[in-house]
């Protein structure tokens, strides 16, 4: 499957903004589906994850009660929305799929190419 992520912009605090990710493929349902995202020189961390059918979700505490993940597998599409942003929710966001839904980014298998997130104060 391929992922194609976008959304991502500049923004101030508080503001949101939502981000996609279109997946190519009629597969797109048997996957889970997780965003992760990345810092310039730190390791890519889990945000939020999303089973097949959407009926459950996790999220990283950091992200919790401020970011909402769903998925519409009608138009093999995963969604984040992120509200109240923060300058520390500035990273660039990939969307990945994988078979097993877990914050351990090896457990997935299909990376979308990123989207950038910057939120200024």
């Amino acid at each position: 499957v391929q992922l194609q992520a976008s959304g991502g912009g500049l923004v101030q605090a508080g503001d949101s903004l939502r981000l996609s990710c279109a997946a190519s493929g009629r597969s797109f349902s048997s996957y889970v589906m997780g965003w992760f995202r990345q810092a310039p020189g730190k390791e890519r961390e889990f945000v939020a994850g999303i089973s097949l059918t959407g009926g459950r979700t996790y999220y990283a505490d950091s992200v919790k009660g401020r970011f909402t993940i769903s998925r519409d597998n009608a138009k093999n599409t995963v969604y984040l929305q992120m509200n109240s942003l923060k300058p520390e929710d500035t990273h660039v966001y990939y969307c990945a799929a994988g078979k097993l839904l877990r914050v351990d980014l090896k457990e997935y298998d299909y990376w979308g190419q990123g989207t950038q997130v910057t939120v200024s104060s």
